[in-house]
């Protein structure tokens, strides 16, 4: 006798076969966002051609472009973890100006080369530290943290300098500026900037690490029952961010032969921007490193173009305020489809 057949249940008309993967949906949106960004650089580079043709596309200004990309790009390295994490860092840029102001003083200096970098690198670390135990396990809200670390560390960078330039007088640093130090052309800076970026990436996309970050930026309960200590991984992305402001002191340091309590100003709005129209969510959960140097190569190569077409810098402003609210809303659109 046989059996009547049951008819199948909800579970098990999940999807059709045809269906793609829900990975592949989102690799394709990744590698869309990528590619439209790599679209909007080349379109701003024609423009920089069309209008500077000698100036722009001449070998020095692209140098200059790449060099100048690498400060605010290993800042917003650690900015992608961070927002990633659903946190924020409001102190980047004045954790930037007081590692430089520190490592120029004259006290410094005495040790050198490797004195001067350690001091840079310390002093970020230091100050990552101050922004993680408050955010990690102080329970403040990490826009307040980081608010009050940004004050604290402009006013402790103006202190040391009252106001002044500290110039530097060690010749092993201000040599990395030359052009005899370039490698196949290549500014040292920019390989800096690039060996950061692929530990960056690596550490994101291929490590424990980069996948607690991300877990935690989703849901951080989630990731406390799944056994995640987000405490602790709070504290090391935020030292993980001091950690690139340090580097990116020493290469202001190396760029400008100097250091300024003003080093760094706007690093944190523009670190943030570069990362949100890379395609990471402010909100946290995903991240991507490539976006975020696309972001900043766009902004730099803006920057570029206003001036040398010498364009007024509020325009420029308002170019990268537009440019900002159009990636955000074309991420609550992707959202709200996904």
């Amino acid at each position: 006798m046989t059996q009547p057949v049951s008819p199948p249940r909800d579970a098990d008309k999940a999807a059709p076969v045809d269906a793609p993967p829900a990975w592949r949906a989102r690799a394709f949106r990744a590698d869309v966002r990528t590619l439209s960004l790599v679209g909007v650089l080349a379109a701003l580079i024609l423009i920089g051609g069309l209008t500077r043709p000698d100036e722009f596309l001449d070998t020095r200004n692209l140098q200059l472009v790449l060099t100048q990309a690498s400060v605010i790009g290993v800042v917003t390295v650690g900015m992608t973890f961070v927002i990633t994490s659903g946190g924020i860092d409001l102190s980047v840029g004045a954790i930037v100006a007081l590692a430089s102001v520190w490592a120029t003083t004259v006290a410094t200096q005495e040790y050198g080369f490797a004195g001067i970098l350690f001091t840079a690198m310390i002093v970020g670390v230091g100050c990552g530290l101050v922004n993680g135990l408050l955010v990690a396990y102080g329970g403040m809200v990490p826009f307040i943290a980081t608010l009050a670390m940004l004050a604290s560390a402009r006013g402790l960078a103006l202190q040391i300098t009252d106001g002044s330039t500290q110039v530097v007088t060690v010749g092993s640093v201000l040599d990395l500026g030359e052009r005899d130090a370039y490698v196949l052309g290549i500014p040292p800076l920019v390989l800096v900037f690039a060996v950061v970026t692929i530990i960056g990436w690596l550490v994101l996309n291929r490590t424990t690490f980069g996948r607690r970050t991300v877990a935690v930026g989703g849901n951080a309960e989630a990731a406390r029952l799944a056994g995640i200590d987000v405490r602790r991984q709070r504290l090391y992305l935020y030292l993980l961010s001091g950690l690139c402001c340090g580097i990116a002191a020493f290469l202001l340091i190396v760029l400008s032969g100097s250091g300024q309590n003003t080093n760094g100003n706007l690093y944190e709005l523009d670190a943030i921007a570069a990362a949100i129209i890379g395609g990471t969510l402010l909100s946290g959960g995903r991240g991507t490193i490539t976006g975020s140097v696309l972001g900043v190569l766009i902004f730099t190569t803006i920057t570029n173009i206003f001036a040398l077409n010498n364009l007024q810098s509020d325009v420029q402003q308002i170019a990268k305020g537009a440019i900002i609210v159009a990636a955000v809303l074309v991420q609550r659109r992707t959202a709200s489809t996904t």
